[in-house]
C-alpha cells in the first residue's frame, strides 16, 4: 500500500460554509471520504480515495469549493494529473489514489492576533 498524497489547504470562511460544499463536490467527482476528524478547533483532516481517472475532477472540486492550496499541494495534484494523462489502460486509470487533506480555517485569525502572538505571517 502506498502512502497517502498529502494535501494542505486553508479557508478564511467558516467550517459550516465550506465543509458541506466540499463534501458534496468530492462525492460528485467520485471521491469517497474514508475518515473525517477535527485535529484542532480550526483544523480538519479528511482521508479521501478516488480513482486516478477522476483526479482532475477531484482537484477542480477542491479548488471550486473555495479552498486555497499550498504550493506543494498544487504541485502534488498537478503531478497526479500529469500521471493520469499519460496512462491509457483502463486498469491503470482504475487505480485508487488516497489523499490526506488537511484544512485550516483561518476565520478567527486577524492581523492584530498575529501581532499579539508574535507568530510569523502565513
Amino acid at each position: 500500500m502506498t502512502s497517502p498524497l498529502e494535501i494542505q489547504g486553508f479557508s478564511y470562511d467558516e467550517h459550516s460554509g465550506v465543509l458541506p460544499g466540499l463534501l458534496a463536490s468530492l462525492a460528485d467527482c467520485g471521491g469517497w471520504v474514508l475518515d473525517r476528524r477535527a485535529l484542532t478547533p480550526t483544523m480538519m483532516e479528511l482521508r479521501v480515495e478516488v480513482q486516478l481517472r477522476s483526479i482532475l475532477e477531484l482537484y477542480g472540486s477542491i479548488v471550486g469549493a473555495g479552498l486555497e492550496l499550498t504550493r506543494s499541494s498544487h504541485l502534488s495534484l498537478t503531478d497526479m494529473c500529469t500521471c493520469r494523462r499519460n496512462l491509457t489502460s483502463p486498469a491503470d486509470l482504475g487505480q485508487v489514489v488516497t489523499l490526506r487533506l488537511k484544512i485550516s480555517f483561518l476565520e478567527e485569525i486577524t492581523l492584530y492576533s498575529l501581532l499579539q502572538s508574535g507568530s510569523p505571517a502565513a
